[in-house]
């Protein structure tokens, strides 16, 4: 019996999307504003998120529901490792770590899978779908505004081994309706997939942050700049 737990996430979380949407680094991001340090740290963290993530969908692959939503193809810890490398060099593993917010992510994930299996479902659908349904205009937007060629720093977003996006899309949306799950535990799921959202969006706020930092830098050098040209 189909649970309709696809539409019931969307719809559940069409809130706290479009807050995620609204914090300034992913504003300026889809506008074709991307400082190439604040990027390359959203990859580490992403990075440290998504090693989590599979680590514990692995362990609880037997698990009832969380059999329905094992997809291997789905993993994004190599890709994000070798968008790391291009990013950081060869020894990018002595040069990143994770941030305060992106620490608390990972716990979370830790977590639940511990004490609640099923509620990883909420996680990977924020996560997977998110990159299947806007990854690909994202990497544009990241390979123009950092004028990047071909792959490089973009592994992220190129799913080798699942070759239509939208058939597979489809397929994880019934595998989430099939998930045998009751009432209670989909409300669970519905609630623990806005703290998945919350979660990033204090991820995206950090880099914000950055972001700030990084602009006001130069702005002032500019203005030392043009103070010297003056003189």
């Amino acid at each position: 019996m189909s649970t309709n737990l696809a539409q019931q996430l969307r719809e559940g979380t069409t809130k706290a999307h479009s807050m995620a949407e609204n914090v300034s680094f992913v504003k300026s991001f889809l506008g074709g504003v991307v400082d190439k340090k604040s990027y390359r740290k959203l990859v580490a963290n992403l990075f440290f998120v998504y090693t989590a993530l599979e680590e514990e969908i692995e362990k609880n692959k037997n698990h009832s529901a969380i059999q329905y939503i094992y997809f291997p193809e789905l993993n994004r810890k190599l890709s994000l490792s070798q968008d790391l490398q291009y990013y950081y060099g060869i020894n990018w593993q002595e040069k990143v770590s994770p941030s305060l917010a992106t620490k608390i992510y990972v716990d979370r994930i830790r977590n639940i899978s511990a004490n609640q299996p099923e509620l990883l479902i909420a996680h990977a659908y924020t996560r997977y779908m998110g990159d299947l349904s806007g990854g690909q205009i994202l990497k544009r937007i990241a390979q123009t505004a950092m004028n990047l060629s071909g792959s490089d720093g973009v592994s992220f977003y190129n799913f080798k081994n699942i070759k239509d996006d939208k058939a597979f899309k489809i397929v994880y949306r019934q595998a989430l309706d099939n998930a045998p799950i009751d009432s209670r535990q989909i409300g669970q799921i519905i609630a623990e997939a806005n703290i998945a959202f919350n979660l990033n969006m204090k991820v995206f706020q950090e880099l914000n942050s950055n972001f700030i930092k990084i602009m006001g830098m130069l702005l002032l050098s500019a203005v030392g700049s043009l103070r010297k040209k003056m003189t």
